[in-house]
């Protein structure tokens, strides 16, 4: 595993929580939002603020990371395409392996202490993605965009066309015939 950066606002030392199992540490932070944190629907802006509160344990072997993130999600809705704004608290929880650690059925992707130090942003992208509508709307009753014009239904919901499907015509031919 390569060398993590310590000044990364998402790398934490657990250097002064101990190895003992059953130590535990409690704080909180605030950090920008890194790059990409999202999808092309909706996302966290590069920059814009994450809280996060921790609470780190040492277990047998490594670090059991529990942890509630709190942050603001920017997007357009899907039906009308309206800007939104969703505020987010997800929940998280990793453990950490020591590097001495050997653990059966072991994957790639298992999370490392790395020189005393353990990088959050893998799990809270993660979390922060699951967390993230498929569809994004900006109210669940959204009428949307009508097919043929793009008006925004919402703000003529009695909005109509005149036009009838040309498969249907023999039987509006029908109709006015009867009512003549």
């Amino acid at each position: 595993m390569s060398a993590l950066n310590p000044t990364a606002p998402l790398v934490i030392s657990i250097h002064d929580l101990g190895r003992a199992a059953g130590l535990r540490k409690e704080f909180s932070l605030s950090i920008p939002a890194p790059l990409n944190f999202g999808n092309a629907v909706i996302g966290v802006p590069e920059g814009s603020p994450i809280k996060l509160d921790l609470i780190l344990e040492s277990v047998v072997d490594g670090v059991l990371v529990t942890a509630v993130a709190t942050l603001a999600y920017q997007g357009e809705c899907a039906r009308c395409l309206d800007p939104i704004e969703q505020e987010a608290e997800i929940e998280f929880q990793e453990l950490y392996l020591y590097p001495e650690a050997v653990v059966a059925g072991e994957q790639d992707d298992t999370f490392r202490v790395v020189d005393d130090l353990i990088d959050l942003e893998t799990a809270l992208r993660d979390a922060a993605l699951l967390d993230l509508p498929l569809a994004p709307v900006c109210d669940d009753d959204c009428l949307g965009l009508c097919a043929q014009c793009g008006i925004r239904l919402a703000d003529d919901p009695e909005h109509v066309h005149d036009q009838v499907d040309s498969r249907w015509q023999a039987l509006t031919d029908l109709f006015d015939t009867k009512e003549g």
